[in-house]
């Protein structure tokens, strides 16, 4: 063996070693591509139901929300129609009812007075009356004595 053979040998048995000693890093890349694989295909295959059954929710969650949007239009509309017919309850019947209180509380007031009146009027004379008899028997008693 010359010494190129020799050489190239060596080089050879290096090179060998070399790819032995990067086969075993590059086998255990290898390892853990594959399980980085496996397990972004579980997460895909648990995301994608995920996803679908999200994608569902909202849109329930936005149809709800649309038929909460038309309750709450029905509502103000209720509620403005109610407010328009209160007005018009105040407009047409309010001042008319408010002139008929009026007019029965004076008329119960005026009544009331006029029975105070007649009752004080007729104490007045009973009293006077009274007074009158109370003179009487005082002029009787002192005749008598």
């Amino acid at each position: 063996m010359s010494g190129g053979e020799i050489a190239a040998l060596i080089a050879a048995v290096a090179f060998v070693l070399l790819v032995g000693l990067l086969a075993v890093p590059i086998l255990k890349l290898g390892r853990t591509l594959d399980q980085a694989t496996k397990t972004l295909a579980g997460i895909n295959e648990q995301t994608v139901p995920l996803l679908v059954e999200t994608r569902q929710s909202l849109a329930q969650v936005n149809d709800q929300l649309a038929r909460v949007d038309t309750i709450t239009a029905h509502a103000q509309t209720v509620t403005a129609n109610a407010a328009n017919l209160s007005s018009a309850f105040t407009a047409v019947l309010g001042g008319p009812l408010v002139k008929a209180s009026a007019l029965a509380y004076g008329v119960r007031r005026a009544v009331r007075g006029r029975r105070e009146a007649e009752v004080s009027k007729r104490v007045r004379a009973e009293m006077k009356g009274n007074r009158g008899l109370l003179r009487r028997r005082g002029r009787h008693a002192a005749e008598e004595h």
